[in-house]
């Protein structure tokens, strides 16, 4: 009976080394959680037995139990690495297509050769669809998809919206009534600005305003514009007037300030030799413009329109909003990623390469978004380094060494004590 005994505290000391001396192998495994080798007695007695009198028959291992509190962050240049801080995992696919799911804290991902965001072992980042703003509508994990970088280049936007805000000089000359602003004769207009738009194909133009002031007494200022039609840079000769001349009013009683505007301030234009679509309506917004005693100035200037665009890199928001930037200053969001957890994490199947999978113990799993209810905040740009402690596992090492020799000790013991026993005449 003893030899048994201190047979299974032998076994118990070995099972605590190899747990032990697995969390010190992972130390530097990312996103790797620390295992505790978890014992019980062992006891027995019979119905007629007295519990009074009896004696444990030693010990057994009852449990390896993950510990999934938080490692540290480390710092990289890549924005797919991941981080999360707080609770949650990843929710990764096997496969493309697999509808099976499985669950990391490792974010060390990449792109595969279809633009996938994948992981060293393939798997797929899981992502619920996005709206244009970034919301979600859904955050059922049966809706996520896998996440992949677009491969074609940033759709352009023809410009439908100029704002422009400009002083004009109130100390400027009148310009005799009735005189057509000409772009190649200065004469004829008192101040000019321009601005760059796009074309539904992405094509630059540069629109110019002509600012002609007519009428002092009455705070006047007549406005043509111009495009550089056809493409290129041409001489102002070879400027194309669009639309009609407006009128600005200005009232002194308000400093200048504007006291109304043309009731219809959208420009038409009709012909694009870069082939793009036309007719393309521009609305040129001049509230804001001013007319007081301080020389000519362009305050802002600003347009909705954008070229075409080449993807320049991934943005991820520590809310896990995945957005791919453009060259031409634009960005769209991909997909929001998948954040999951459990009712009880000690219950998850680990299945190796720091990943689990859900069981009957875990209970069904909870997705949602980051930063939202129990779920912790993705940091781009950062790895969650493995949770042990080394110092403190080495020294459980020492302690299950001694523990194993002491069992060690009792085998001998006992041997001896045979040995006594038999050796009796």
């Amino acid at each position: 009976m003893s030899f048994n005994t201190a047979l299974t505290g032998l076994n118990a000391a070995t099972a605590d080394l190899n747990v032990k001396s697995n969390n010190i192998a992972n130390v530097s495994t990312t996103g790797f959680k620390i295992s505790r080798a978890e014992f019980a007695d062992v006891y027995a007695d019979t119905a007629f037995g007295s519990s009074n009198t009896a004696i444990g028959s030693g010990v057994v291992l009852s449990n390896v139990s993950q510990q999934f509190k938080q490692g540290n962050l480390q710092f990289t240049d890549n924005a797919l690495d991941l981080g999360i801080s707080g609770e949650g995992f990843f929710a990764l696919a096997p496969t493309q297509t697999s509808g099976e799911i499985i669950y990391s804290r490792a974010g060390a991902f990449g792109i595969d050769a279809n633009g996938f965001v994948v992981n060293s072992s393939g798997q797929f980042l899981r992502t619920f669809p996005v709206n244009p703003d970034g919301t979600v509508s859904s955050t059922s994990i049966s809706s996520s998809v896998p996440l992949q970088l677009p491969a074609a280049t940033g759709t352009p936007q023809a410009t439908a919206n100029v704002g422009l805000s400009a002083n004009l000089p109130s100390t400027a000359t009148d310009i005799v009534a009735g005189t057509a602003i000409d772009p190649t004769n200065p004469t004829t207009f008192t101040n000019s600005t321009s601005a760059t738009v796009y074309d539904s194909l992405g094509n630059q133009h540069i629109v110019t305003m002509y600012y002609q002031k007519t009428d002092a007494a009455a705070n006047q200022w007549n406005v043509d514009v111009y495009i550089d039609e056809p493409l290129g840079a041409p001489p102002a000769a070879q400027q194309t007037q669009i639309g009609v001349t407006k009128v600005l009013d200005f009232d002194p009683i308000l400093g200048g300030a504007l006291s109304s505007v043309p009731s219809d301030q959208t420009y038409s234009i009709n012909t694009l030799a870069s082939g793009a679509s036309t007719p393309q309506v521009i609305n040129i917004d001049y509230l804001g413009t001013t007319q007081n005693s301080s020389a000519f100035a362009v305050n802002s200037i600003a347009q909705d329109g954008f070229t075409t665009g080449r993807l320049s890199g991934l943005d991820i928001s520590d809310t896990g909003v995945v957005r791919a930037t453009y060259t031409n200053g634009q960005s769209t969001p991909l997909g929001k990623i998948v954040m999951a957890n459990f009712a009880n994490l000690q219950g998850l199947k680990q299945i190796g390469n720091t990943s689990w999978e859900e069981t009957l113990d875990s209970g069904l799993v909870l997705a949602g978004e980051a930063g939202t209810g129990t779920f912790g905040l993705i940091q781009s740009g950062a790895l969650e380094e493995s949770n042990v402690d080394l110092t403190k596992e080495l020294v459980g090492l020492i302690t299950a060494q001694r523990n194993f020799q002491a069992n060690s000790k009792s085998i001998e013991t006992n041997n001896a004590i045979t040995q006594t026993i038999i050796n009796l005449r």
